[in-house]
Formats: structure tokens, C-alpha cells, sequence
């Protein structure tokens, strides 16, 4: 008997995912202008600005 006339149900092979190498790093300059803003404006209001606020 021919089989060449024969689908065959396989299942696909999962491709491998390209996954950044160090997600961590693009959040540290993140968090430290967080910090820095922050900074800033205590110092605005703690030295620059009117008193009568």
C-alpha cells in the first residue's frame, strides 16, 4: 500500500523565544530620575520657595 497520499498531524516544534539578555539595567536610570525629581523638589520648597506657602 502507497502511503504518499497520507496527511500526517504533527504538532510544531515551539520556536525559541528571544528574550532581552538584562531586562534589570533599563530600570535603574528609571528609579534614579524617580529619585533625583523627588530631590529636587524637597530642595525647591525647603530652600527657594516663599515662606508663605
Amino acid at each position: 500500500m502507497d502511503d504518499n497520499n497520507v496527511l500526517k498531524f504533527e504538532r510544531r516544534k515551539p520556536k525559541p523565544e528571544n528574550k532581552p539578555a538584562s531586562p534589570g539595567p533599563k530600570k535603574g536610570p528609571i528609579w534614579l530620575a524617580v529619585v533625583v525629581v523627588i530631590v529636587l523638589v524637597w530642595a525647591y520648597y525647603q530652600f527657594l520657595a516663599p515662606q508663605s506657602l
